[in-house]
């Protein structure tokens, strides 16, 4: 059991790493947005986690709010 915490620790630090890696690049940020949504809605949907298009949105503006803290 505890190696699943570590595992979903890992992906969540992978998944932080990569949002502050896009959001960092030099591009348009609607571009940077949208790759960024569409990053995590293929990793929800390898890992069959379901959420909305809404759902997805507001976890990519938790991800860019953090970034910036």
């Amino acid at each position: 059991m505890k190696s699943l915490g570590y595992i979903g620790a890992f992906l969540g630090g992978a998944i932080a790493g990569a949002a502050l890696g896009l959001l960092m690049a030099p591009e348009k940020g609607s571009d940077t947005r949208a790759k960024l949504t569409d990053t995590v809605e293929d990793f929800l949907k390898k890992h069959n986690i379901k959420l909305n298009r809404k759902e997805v949105g507001d976890l990519v503006d938790d991800i860019q709010d953090a970034a910036v803290e």
